[in-house]
């Protein structure tokens, strides 16, 4: 599959309330969250006004000319929190695009822009039902923290 990974423009940032939901964790058999669901607080940090902050940081990939996936982070009291210093990294790509290579490729090209900007980590929440998990090991993440639930983990840059 073709696909080509860019930086995320002032005009797309609206985009990235789709693909937050996209990047809840449902289970097989379970009934997905209504799409409001983003408008909680705790969901609301990885979007609200994004690109304000000189910690936002945005990639979204694009096959035939529409975007169908974003990586973004930011320094936040999220999830994935682990301190002020630490941006916290989201990723969400349509189903019908997994599988493909395309989602390891997003998060290795957001690594490679933290480090040209100086960050020495990155972190991230995963739930461990959540095949992503997996991917998010293979490519060097550690977990640091875990709950019944999920885990923390970071990437050391």
């Amino acid at each position: 599959m073709n696909y080509t990974i860019r930086e995320i423009q002032k005009q797309e940032y609206p985009s990235l309330d789709n693909f937050l939901y996209e990047a809840i964790f449902v289970p097989d058999g379970i009934e997905p969250p209504p799409k409001t669901i983003i408008t909680s607080p705790e969901l609301q940090v990885y979007v609200e006004r994004f690109g304000e902050s000189k910690d936002d940081w945005g990639l979204v990939v694009e096959v035939d000319g529409k975007i169908v996936g974003a990586v973004w982070v930011r320094i936040m009291n999220a999830y994935g929190y682990i301190d002020d210093e630490t941006p916290s990294l989201a990723i969400s790509l349509y189903k019908e695009y997994r599988g493909f290579g395309i989602g390891t490729a997003m998060m290795k090209e957001i690594l490679t822009l933290l480090k040209s900007h100086g960050y020495s980590r990155v972190s991230l929440s995963v739930q461990k039902a959540n095949y992503a998990a997996k991917m998010f090991l293979k490519i060097g993440f550690e977990i640091v923290r875990e709950n019944e639930e999920e885990y923390i983990m970071v990437y050391y840059l």
